[in-house]
């Protein structure tokens, strides 16, 4: 799949007792991943949820999914979210001291691997082994909540990546909405997260329609 332009809409945000609709609106509209944040309750204080709910909406849409681990020992989780139906995990570099080894893991299992970046981490980490590396997650928040104000900060670590690697895929979480896409595309991210400026939205179909229009 092209990497160009992608819009990864999170259902954090969303009620979850009527996620599956939402889920089926923005894949029809646009979508081309849906973004799933897994919680744990200690690398970050919120718990989201697990494989089970990733696994029941996975019949629902045919465009791919992928688990963004927000968890400590990341490694233990990586079956049971491929197993529910994810292409791609991303894991953090500041849960793990063996990057390297697990994107390799992922890998072997099938899996597209991607390594996510706190907006207090360095580019370093993901700099020695992005061969190892299908996508680059630039959190532009600290990660656990949705709807916190853009870290500006953060765009220099975009244009760092994107100078290091024309090709690797460079993915953005975090206070994206109309006003900041415009800055992380210049930047040179190419995936997009957006999660509370849809689901605050009167028309989520109109809303995912002009949303992934931007991202092109």
């Amino acid at each position: 799949m092209k990497l160009e332009g992608l819009l990864a809409p999170s259902i954090l945000s969303f009620d979850l007792s009527q996620i599956g609709g939402a889920v089926q609106t923005m894949a029809a509209n646009g979508a081309d991943w849906i973004h799933l944040d897994i919680m744990d309750g200690q690398f970050v204080p919120p718990i989201s949820f697990g494989d089970s709910l990733v696994a029941a909406l996975r019949p629902q849409v045919s465009i791919p999914f992928e688990a963004h681990l927000m968890t400590l020992t990341p490694e233990r989780q990586f079956d049971a979210f491929i197993a529910a139906g994810c292409t791609r995990i991303i894991f953090h570099s500041e849960a793990t001291v063996h990057s390297h080894r697990l994107a390799q893991s992922l890998r072997q299992r099938g899996a597209q691997a991607g390594l996510a970046l706190n907006p207090g981490t360095p580019v370093e980490p993901a700099l020695e082994i992005l061969d190892e590396l299908d996508l680059v997650l630039v959190m532009t928040v600290n990660p656990g909540w949705g709807g916190q104000p853009f870290l500006p900060h953060t765009l220099n670590k975009i244009r760092r990546l994107r100078e290091a690697s024309p090709s690797v895929a460079i993915q953005v979480d975090g206070g994206i909405d109309p006003s900041t896409l415009p800055l992380v595309k210049e930047a040179g991210a190419n995936v997009f997260v957006v999660g509370s400026y849809l689901q605050r939205q009167p028309d989520l179909a109109l809303a995912t329609q002009a949303f992934k229009a931007a991202c092109r």
